[in-house]
């Protein structure tokens, strides 16, 4: 059963859609299955046995920890994306971990060095990952760019603006986000303080900019973002 549901959600990823059907039923035999709850940390950079996820379904964030201890959201990793050793170097120097968001998540993964043997029989896998992890980075860079230029109130504004492109349920200009992330989380996504975040969202209901629970996250004009 495990194997007919790798097949089927590496089947589905537009990263192996040149490969055969051959191919991936070859690569099911190198990837690992995992389903993981609330909470749970499932990669450490500093592992011995560097890996390659592919998150299917659920939330992750990634966590990016200083030397003084200080933890900054790096990144939310949703459907179909990738995470861990993207670059395919195994970095000692980076401290960053992945911590599970939603009630449920199902990832697989790939031993580091079985990736890049699949990528160097595969020219086309090659190119596609390629542009897909330039694609990644670069995302990643615009959003630190972001942060060093904008204040935090616009930070948060962009934040829920983008968020809400990606996962927003939309009715006319109102959208309906479920709420995976606390309001530390939030907070450390737009690099400020959990109070400066609380005040800012207490701001924006004030405003009836948006509704804001456990559950969910509700913009009732998107367009005021």
């Amino acid at each position: 059963m495990y194997e007919d549901l790798k097949y089927w959600y590496l089947r589905d990823h537009k990263l192996f859609r040149t490969l055969s059907f051959a191919q991936i039923r070859q690569l099911c035999i190198i990837t690992g299955f995992k389903k993981a709850n609330k909470g749970e940390i499932i990669y450490f950079s500093s592992s011995d046995v560097p890996r390659i996820f592919l998150l299917k379904k659920g939330n992750i964030k990634i966590v990016a920890v200083d030397e003084e201890g200080n933890e900054t959201i790096k990144d939310i990793i949703q459907k179909g994306d990738l995470f861990g050793e993207l670059t395919l170097e195994n970095d000692f120097e980076s401290n960053e971990y992945a911590k599970v968001l939603s009630d449920d998540v199902v990832i697989c993964s790939f031993l580091m060095s079985d990736f890049e043997d699949l990528l160097l029989k595969n020219p086309s896998l090659a190119l596609s990952y390629t542009k897909f992890v330039g694609l990644k980075m670069k995302r990643i860079k615009n959003s630190y760019a972001n942060l060093v230029s904008k204040d935090a109130k616009t930070r948060l504004y962009q934040f829920l603006k983008d968020w809400a492109e990606k996962e927003g349920k939309q009715e006319g200009n109102k959208i309906t986000l479920e709420n995976y992330l606390t309001q530390t989380d939030i907070a450390q996504i737009i690099c400020t303080s959990r109070q400066t975040a609380t005040q800012l969202l207490n701001e924006m209901e004030s405003r009836g900019m948006l509704l804001y629970n456990r559950r969910e996250i509700i913009i009732t004009d998107v367009t005021q973002l």
